[in-house]
Formats: C-alpha cells, sequence, structure tokens
C-alpha cells in the first residue's frame, strides 16, 4: 500500500505541476505577451477557466500527504514554515489578482490587480522550487539560500516556457492573436498544437518528478500504517474519477472554443 500511495502523490504532484504550471506561467508573462490591457484580458480569459480545475490537485496533493504521509507532512510544515507561508500568500494574492481585475473599471483598478496578479504567480513559481530543493536537501535551516533560489528561478523558467506554450496553443484559433498593434498578446512564434502543449507540460513537471525520485526512500519509510492506508483508499478512490471527469469536461468545454468574457 506503501507505494501505491507514493506513486499516487508523485502523480498528483507532477500532474499539478504539468497543469498548474501553465497558469502560473502565463501569470508571470502577463506583462510581457500583453502589451495592453485588451491583450492582458485575453490572456487571462484564456487561463483563467483553469484555474480552479488545476488547483484541485493541489487540495488532493495536500489531502493525501496529511494521510498517508503524516511524519512528512509534519517536517515540511515545520522545516519549511517561512517558505510554506510565502507560498500560501502568493497563492491567494495570484487568486485575488485573477478574480478582482474585472470588477471595477478603470486603468489605475486594472494596472493594480495585474500587478498583484503577475507577483503571486512569481511568488507561486519560486516558492514551489525553493520547497522542492529545500525537502530533497533534508529542510536545511535557510531555505532560501543560493540552491533554493536558484531551484526556485529554474521552476520559474519552466512555468514560463509552459505558459508561453499554452498561450501559443489557446490563442492560436483567435483571428487577430499575435498582433500588438491591435492590442492582442503575441505569443512570440507560429500556432502550436497539442503536442507542443503537451510538451512543455511534461518539462514543467520535471521538477517535481526529481523531487519525488530523490525523496522515494524517505517518503516510503514514513508511511502511515496500513490499516490507516487501507481506510484511506476507501475515502479517496471513489472520488478519482471525479477528479479526472472535471479535468476532462474543463478542457471539452473551454478548450479550443471562444474565449469567455466574463474574466
Amino acid at each position: 500500500m506503501d507505494i501505491f500511495w507514493f506513486v499516487t502523490f508523485a502523480v498528483l504532484l507532477a500532474g499539478y505541476f504539468a497543469l498548474e504550471g501553465f497558469d502560473i506561467g502565463l501569470g508571470v508573462l502577463l506583462p510581457f505577451l500583453g502589451r495592453s490591457r485588451e491583450g492582458r484580458d485575453r490572456l487571462v480569459a484564456a487561463m483563467a477557466p483553469f484555474v480552479l480545475a488545476n488547483e484541485v490537485w493541489l487540495v488532493a496533493l495536500a489531502g493525501l500527504l496529511f494521510g498517508a504521509f503524516p511524519v512528512l507532512e509534519g517536517r515540511v510544515l515545520s522545516g519549511l514554515y517561512p517558505v510554506v507561508v510565502a507560498l500560501l500568500l502568493s497563492w491567494i494574492l495570484r487568486d485575488a489578482g485573477l478574480w478582482f481585475r474585472r470588477r471595477a473599471d478603470g486603468a489605475a483598478w486594472r494596472t493594480l490587480w495585474d500587478a498583484v496578479l503577475w507577483a503571486g504567480s512569481a511568488g507561486l513559481a519560486v516558492t514551489w522550487g525553493v520547497v522542492l530543493a529545500g525537502v530533497a536537501r533534508g529542510l536545511p535551516p535557510a531555505p532560501f539560500d543560493l540552491p533554493g533560489l536558484a531551484a526556485g528561478v529554474v521552476v520559474l523558467a519552466l512555468f514560463a516556457f509552459h505558459g508561453r506554450a499554452f498561450a501559443a496553443w489557446r490563442l492560436s484559433g483567435e483571428p487577430t492573436a499575435g498582433d500588438p498593434a491591435a492590442g492582442h498578446p503575441t505569443t512570440g512564434g507560429p500556432r502550436r498544437g497539442g503536442r507542443a502543449l503537451l510538451a512543455s507540460g511534461l518539462v514543467a513537471a520535471l521538477p517535481a518528478v526529481v523531487a519525488m525520485a530523490a525523496l522515494a526512500s524517505e517518503m516510503l519509510g514514513n508511511a502511515a500504517p496500513d490499516r490507516t492506508l487501507t481506510f484511506l483508499g476507501v475515502i479517496v478512490v471513489p472520488f478519482a474519477p471525479v477528479l479526472v471527469g472535471a479535468q476532462v469536461w474543463v478542457w471539452r468545454a473551454f478548450g479550443r472554443g471562444a474565449l469567455p468574457s466574463f474574466f
């Protein structure tokens, strides 16, 4: 059972990086790809319908960490407390910028929340890198040291690469996409298909895969008792089809159709 839950945890973490990575990366690239208010509106409208569905992976990941690997969960929360707080604050800021930017008119209001969206997205990417590096290095006393920040920059770059690929894929069917003079976002290249997006998703998931490979023996040695893991399976497994079904519905509903107008 411990191997099953470790693999499940690794899949959830890699899936979160592959899916939420383009949302975070597109937020990081918002000032660069969207050179006008209209361009930024289109970029946010392209990614916003996917955010909640992608964040479900993080909620499932946190629940599984608490239930199947409570020792590791306690060590991470205590040993990386400042990083975890920074990650949560970045998450709140990113979501606040995403949902508040269209709640009022005015250039100053929109510019403020676009900046909050960018700062929260960049903070999320960097802190995720610091968390993975800190856990893989055995919870150093100063996680925001040079190796930790270097890992954060790597995750930031990979998420930005994934976000750019998503923008090229999602906006490729728009008749005026890529025209900065018209106020639309530029994607920096020709139209891309689903294979390019899949490849960038695999690249974005690499830090999670590397971290899980480094932590395999420690996690397997500190799993919850078999009885707890069996009970966890009774609770979790029936909801797995719901998670997958929600992802399929979101991608079918918002994948390549017209951009929603309420973001």
